[in-house]
């Protein structure tokens, strides 16, 4: 079985009804069951110019990484750890471009961007995201958020400052505490998570979950789960239709058959690249 053929992957980006500039990024491959998300912040076109970066270098080296490794080459390491070491290096590997981009052009300087991405492999998900793009996952009639914001609000929660119901009207959401290609180094938090057949996985800026509510984002999910294009369209317009004040950006992945291989984790991979 090919891996596109279990997984449904739908992706799409709007520039929201406020922001002259869309400085989301996104980008799938359904063969190798990657999806990245990026929102990039900076000067003019400078946040564009990072998250486009941080997307394409991801892109680039996890695919090539996939389909470059021979299947004869003796590999100790698990799946887990194929998939979060190809995570975070690519991570890495988007955050000294976008670093390097900016020490060299002055129209540049201070750009960064946010992550998160989603790489699927052997009825898992390893998930790496930096900034406060998020993935949540609808499981039957559950919503689940999935990643932790790397941001100031989310760290006065932490620690008792604010309330979830006030961090919602809080005018400090959008100061994230890390993001890639502002320093040298950048620290990717990225976890896996067992899939089951069925599941909605979605990622998305935070142009989306500022303006829709959860529960929202649920009743969309779960109404039009069948048809992911129709509920991406249908996130994005009721993100605009709430005033749309940024850039907005989903990607839908649903699980629709196991795809766990009884080889090694990268020998099933190029297996699918060849069928």
């Amino acid at each position: 079985m090919k891996l596109e053929e279990a997984l449904e992957i739908v992706a799409q980006t709007h520039s929201g009804m406020v922001r002259a500039h869309n400085e989301d990024s996104i980008a799938v491959d359904a063969a190798c069951g990657l999806a990245v998300l990026a929102d990039g912040m900076g000067g003019y076109n400078a946040g564009e110019v990072a998250s486009g970066l941080a997307v394409d270098v991801m892109m680039a080296e996890i695919t090539q990484s996939l389909k470059s490794v021979s299947p004869v080459v003796r590999d100790e390491r698990t799946g887990e750890e194929n998939a979060v070491a190809l995570l975070a290096g690519s991570i890495h590997s988007a955050n000294t471009s976008i670093f390097q981009a900016a020490q060299t052009h002055e129209q540049y300087a201070g750009m960064g961007t946010t992550i998160v991405s989603a790489l699927f492999y052997d009825n898992r998900v390893a998930v790496g995201h930096v900034g406060d793009s998020r993935m949540y996952r609808l499981r039957g009639e559950s919503l689940s958020l999935m990643t932790r914001d790397h941001s100031l609000l989310q760290e006065q929660i932490d620690c008792g400052m604010i309330s979830v119901e006030n961090a919602r009207h809080s005018q400090n959401k959008n100061l994230v505490t890390r993001a890639v290609g502002i320093d040298a180094d950048v620290l990717p938090e990225i976890h896996v998570h067992d899939v089951q057949v069925g599941d909605v996985y979605l990622l998305c800026s935070d142009g989306l979950n500022d303006m829709v509510e959860e529960d929202d984002i649920q009743s969309i999910l779960y109404a039009m789960q069948g048809n992911l294009l129709l509920a991406a369209e249908q996130l994005i317009q009721t993100a605009n239709d709430n005033g749309g004040r940024d850039n907005v950006s989903v990607i839908l992945v649903r699980v629709k058959q196991v795809f766990a291989q009884p080889r090694s984790w990268l020998s099933g991979l190029l297996g699918w690249f060849k069928e």
